[in-house]
């Protein structure tokens, strides 16, 4: 198995949730909430914390379209244009990830770490859709990412 630490992202509008794992990618820790700028800084910004975090791939979550009208452009395409523009800004391979439950899991870590219910829950979407990642790879359900594939 790869090792080295992964980047979770929870893309949202207005923030972005991002969570990082340890080197041997088994436990997943919400990170920080960045408030969404210009796509650039906020490029910039998510580059500068996945070389501080010695991040050896990105782990992005996917919004699960279930009823979705075809020819509907949905929240699940406007992540994966996100991706393809923030994958021309780095070297580090990306993985989409069904996010599907993250936002109710983060709610319940939420109240479990007695946040303010007006505080931002993005950082611990983003832990949920990593660890989920995470659990599955130790599962062999999902494919590997990151050094050495």
């Amino acid at each position: 198995m790869s090792q080295g630490r992964l980047l979770g992202i929870d893309h949202g509008l207005k923030r972005i949730g991002l969570a990082v794992c340890d080197p041997l990618q088994v436990v997943a820790r919400e990170l920080m909430v960045i408030e969404r700028r210009s796509r650039q800084e906020d490029f910039d910004k998510i580059n500068a914390l996945a070389e501080q975090e010695q991040v050896v791939g990105v782990i992005v979550g996917l919004p699960s379209v279930l009823e979705a009208a075809p020819g509907t452009y949905t929240q699940a395409d406007t992540v994966r244009l996100w991706v393809e523009r923030f994958g021309a800004t780095t070297d580090l391979p990306i993985l989409l990830w069904d996010e599907q439950l993250s936002s109710e899991d983060a709610k319940e870590l939420a109240k479990l770490q007695k946040r303010a219910p007006t505080e931002p829950i993005d950082d611990l979407a983003a832990r949920v859709i990593l660890q989920s990642y995470l659990d599955a790879l130790h599962d062999d359900l999902a494919p590997k990412i990151g050094a050495a594939e």
